[in-house]
């Protein structure tokens, strides 16, 4: 161990790091709570649009629509939701851990897929890789995220998808659980044949007859990208509960973390002024034997 001087300035710089991290640690508290509440709210809009899209598609037997039609896959789209800043524990390192796993059984080759990232450590993360990229920019998913700030990416692979040059959409994301869980999940947002909470088939029973103007399936027409746009959003909501959430978590463990520090530092400042005193003691008691 060093000097004295060395442990109290140790002492001191792990004290003020042990303030900076409370305090990170209750803005996270904060921003998960109104996270939380976004989710609740939110989660009533994606069930009424998928109940609607049931309704059209059960309407007319012959109604289709090419986000419905799974086709062979030769191009696939990987969204990744991540956060733009770190301390966040494992948060981000566990979706890209599940991300290459993927990628590796799915894929032979970089050609057959192309990366979206949200977030700039996705963006940091697959430019570091050499993934290709959708966007050659990334997009930050700010704590009140609007359909705005990705608008140009949605664009981007819903064209791209109904022009043919991919075959399907798939995001990877934290869903949140609760404070202490957060669980990494892979959706299939394009073709919505795939996605279960939309019946594509009649349900039987009680038959509710609608009318749809001008048609069921220009109806459908705007629906779909409608639909598409809001899971995705409800998935960034998820990831954006799970990023507060493991971030509350780190910073309380660096917090306890750094308070041992400080308790274990200001014994071994103790022990050394303890030495010090000792060692001064018995020099002034040589002199004073030296001098009778």
């Amino acid at each position: 161990m060093g000097s004295m001087r060395e442990i109290k300035h140790r002492i001191t710089a792990t004290q003020k790091t042990s303030q900076i991290t409370k305090a990170m640690h209750m803005v996270s508290a904060s921003k998960l709570k109104k996270a939380e509440r976004s989710i609740r709210a939110f989660r009533p809009l994606t069930e009424h649009l998928s109940d609607v899209i049931s309704r059209v598609i059960s309407s007319d037997i012959d109604l289709t629509h090419p986000m419905l039609e799974a086709r062979d896959t030769k191009k696939t789209v990987y969204i990744i939701i991540s956060s733009d800043r770190g301390l966040a524990g494992p948060y981000n390192a566990m979706i890209f851990k599940a991300f290459e796993a993927y990628v590796k059984k799915q894929h032979k080759a970089k050609s057959e897929f192309v990366v979206a990232a949200l977030g700039y450590k996705a963006f940091s993360f697959a430019k570091r890789k050499g993934y290709p990229l959708m966007l050659d920019h990334s997009i930050q998913v700010r704590d009140d995220v609007q359909f705005l700030d990705f608008q140009e990416l949605s664009d981007r692979f819903i064209k791209a998808y109904l022009s043919g040059e991919v075959d399907q959409i798939i995001v990877f994301y934290n869903k949140f659980i609760n404070t202490m869980n957060q669980k990494v999940e892979y959706q299939i947002l394009v073709p919505i044949e795939h996605n279960p909470t939309i019946e594509t088939k009649p349900k039987a029973g009680l038959n509710i007859m609608y009318h749809y103007e001008p048609s069921a399936s220009t109806v459908l027409i705007n629906l779909m990208p409608m639909y598409v746009v809001n899971m995705l959003y409800g998935m960034i909501l998820e990831a954006k509960a799970s990023e507060h959430a493991a971030r509350m978590t780190a910073m309380k463990s660096a917090t306890d973390n750094a308070k041992d520090l400080v308790r274990t530092l200001q014994l071994h400042y103790n022990r050394a002024r303890q030495d010090a005193i000792t060692i001064e003691l018995t020099d002034i008691i040589g002199g004073a034997n030296a001098v009778n």
